[in-house]
């Protein structure tokens, strides 16, 4: 057989194309409000030097003027509404791309689950998502209309002066290409520091938000002073970064402006000498007021729509810059394809009457080898499977394959199409809200007393007694104001609302005393005379009570008990 060739990984140029292609008609609309602001400049230039002209060669009555007052006066309001209308037209079409790059981000990351994301570090997941995305707006709403601005309008002045002088034509075309040059050699050093600052804020983010969290910790012993400096050194050299690209752009602008400025001085003296009669060759002795001062009016405007794209080059090298580390996080393969028997294929579902098959699965972690397997799993709707053994025998890795977080990369997981799973790992996560706010995570529509019901099914019912806000009470982030042992049990009160059927519980009673932990105990048997699958990871022997079999795992093969 032949294989097939293997696509190549789209690059940040070639995302940032498939992000701009949904936009053409809003771009469209910024291109033709600058094609009209740069039309209207002409017009405006022309109306000028003819009311020059007029005044100062043919000695006109102003009254005689007034249509070309009334026309100057009239283009001015036309000009500044097309630069308008290609502003917001530029600003709508960056908005909606930008939102879809965060849709499409954000779909991305719930592909790659909590398994794949533990790699990341929350900052710098929370960095791409809004300061790498933010990175786009200028090279969507200002770079690429402008790109096309640069050369039209260029185009255009340059034939309306090669029609008054094609010398003064030829002045502007040679020095019309410096621009776009030095824009090259620039760019080409602004995208490397653009990408380089993008990490150097991401690692910044994720020290500070390192050393804020274990506060406590630094402070029982003795190391604040010490992290107070190391999150300055990261943050002076963020500084060191920034101003180095700033560096690199005022350093650019004034390059560019002086060969501009070069190149409209030598246009000047051309004029100038060629209305005093001291040019005799080419067109110079033809030149009059009107011909003279309109080339000199045009020649700014000429080198105007390059400027600025020179000025906006700079957002092209930040997009660039934030668009490499976002298609890298693009191009992380979600682990929850390797579930699908063929390439490219779904996944076969399970045999009738099954909720869960496991066929010689394995799972890998890089750095560790292999946690889990090879094993083989067959799970019944209704069933209480307790899984068990020593710390690091994969029985979390167990459970993040269950819910679809982890890939096998060997074997096949086969899971009942259309189960919802609820949760509860050793390290439960609270929101920053009320205990309605995250209870609700759970079951967005569940009443006060069914909350209240799962407060008293996880042993919460005396503390919810003694808030005065009762389910108002606010929580810091992270359960601020409850203790360890009450975090555990408002995540298993989530547990308790949610009307999934399949409930997968890790270490569900770690951190609970004796009595507590007995209450639990009742209310998951409770559930599973509900008819809910329970799968439960633990170590203590009091849930092996609630097991209608027993899985062991250890560093040998894995073994099968069943318990009467």
């Amino acid at each position: 057989m032949r294989a097939e060739p293997v696509a190549p990984e789209p690059s940040a140029r070639d995302w940032l194309a498939r992000l701009a292609a949904g936009e053409r008609p809003l771009q469209a609309l910024a291109l033709l409000g600058g094609g009209l602001a740069g039309i209207a400049t002409i017009v405006q230039m022309v109306l000028l030097a003819t009311l020059i002209d007029a005044l100062l060669v043919d000695e006109r009555p102003l009254a005689s003027l007034v249509p070309c007052l009334l026309g100057l006066v009239a283009v001015l309001p036309l000009r500044a509404l097309a630069q308008w209308g290609q502003e917001v037209a530029g600003q709508a079409a960056s908005l909606r791309i930008r939102r879809r790059a965060r849709d499409e981000l954000l779909d991305h990351l719930a592909r790659l689950g909590p398994g794949r994301l533990a790699g990341y570090h929350s900052a710098g997941v929370a960095q791409r998502l809004v300061d790498q995305v933010e990175a786009l707006d200028g090279y969507f709403s200002r770079y690429l209309p402008q790109q096309v601005l640069a050369v039209a309008i260029p185009v255009l002045i340059l034939a309306v002066v090669a029609w008054l002088d094609w010398l003064a034509a030829l002045f502007l075309l040679l020095a019309a290409p410096l621009i776009p040059l030095f824009m090259a050699l620039v760019g080409m050093g602004a995208e490397r520091l653009n990408r380089e600052q993008f990490v150097a804020v991401a690692r910044l983010a994720g020290h500070f938000i390192d050393r804020v969290r274990g506060i406590t910790t630094l402070q029982l012993f003795g190391r604040t002073e010490q992290a107070t400096r190391e999150v300055g050194a990261v943050a002076d050299d963020y500084r060191r970064r920034s101003m180095r690209t700033l560096r690199l752009a005022f350093l650019s602008s004034a390059v560019l402006e002086f060969f501009a400025s070069v190149a409209i001085a030598a246009v000047a003296i051309y004029v100038g000498f060629g209305l005093l009669g001291y040019i005799g060759y080419g067109p110079a002795d033809e030149l009059t007021l009107f011909s003279g001062l309109l080339v000199l009016l045009l020649a700014p405007e000429f080198f105007q729509p390059l400027r600025t794209l020179a000025q906006h080059y700079h957002d092209r090298a930040a997009a660039l810059g934030a668009a490499d580390g976002l298609v890298a996080l693009l191009q992380e393969v979600p682990d929850a394809v390797r579930d699908a028997p063929v390439e490219g294929g779904p996944a076969r579902p399970t045999a009738p009457g099954r909720l869960l098959e496991l066929d010689g699965v394995t799972i890998i972690h890089p750095g560790r080898g292999r946690v889990l397997g090879p094993l083989d799993l067959v799970l019944d709707p209704g069933e209480v499977l307790v899984v068990t053994g020593p710390s690091g025998a994969g029985k979390s890795s167990l459970l993040q394959l269950i819910a679809g977080f982890l890939g096998p990369e060997h074997g096949e997981r086969r899971l009942a199409a259309g189960t919802a799973f609820a949760w509860l790992d050793q390290r439960p996560l609270l929101v920053q809200g009320s205990l309605a706010d995250n209870l609700r995570l759970a079951a967005p529509e569940a009443t006060e007393a069914q909350m209240q019901e799962a407060l008293t099914h996880a042993g919460l019912a005396a503390l919810l007694e003694r808030l005065p806000l009762g389910l108002e009470t606010s929580l810091g982030e992270r359960g601020e104001g409850l203790s360890g042992g009450q975090v555990q049990r408002l995540a298993l009160a989530r547990v308790f609302l949610s009307p999934a059927p399949l409930v997968l519980l890790d270490e569900p009673t770690a951190s609970l005393d004796a009595d507590t932990e007995a209450r639990v105990i009742e209310a998951l048997a409770a559930l599973a005379r509900e008819g809910r699958t329970l799968v439960i990871a633990t170590h203590h022997p009091a849930l092996l009570r609630l097991a209608d079999r027993r899985l062991e795992l250890d560093a040998d093969p894995v073994r099968e008990a069943v318990d009467a």
